[in-house]
């Protein structure tokens, strides 16, 4: 039996925040040039996977690689505006942890 690597296997740190009333943005950073081409250039983290994490259609996803920083960025919309009653985090602070599960 194998073990199935994923994104926590692979980023040394992610920044995630609010984006403005309507946005959360997730930075997922990669140790070395290596590790990041091996996500990016295998499209893993996609719009699509991303969408079905968070019960999102994929067009509301928006993923960009950008090597410079060894990092890929995502952002997807808030469920609830930030600050609005029933928001649960108006940091965006702690929406990324279902992006640590997509096997690589």
């Amino acid at each position: 039996m194998t073990a199935t690597r994923t994104i926590r296997d692979m980023v040394n740190s992610v920044r995630s925040k609010n984006a403005g009333p309507f946005s959360l943005t997730f930075d997922l950073f990669f140790p070395d040039a290596a590790t990041w081409h091996e996500v990016a250039d295998n499209d893993v983290i996609t719009p699509g996977r991303v969408a079905d994490l968070y019960g999102l259609r994929p067009e509301e996803v928006k993923v960009f690689n950008f090597f410079p920083s060894l990092a890929i960025k995502v952002s997807i919309p808030r469920l609830v505006p930030g600050g609005a009653p029933g928001d649960t985090d108006v940091a965006g602070g702690q929406q990324f942890v279902p992006l640590l599960s997509i096997p690589v």
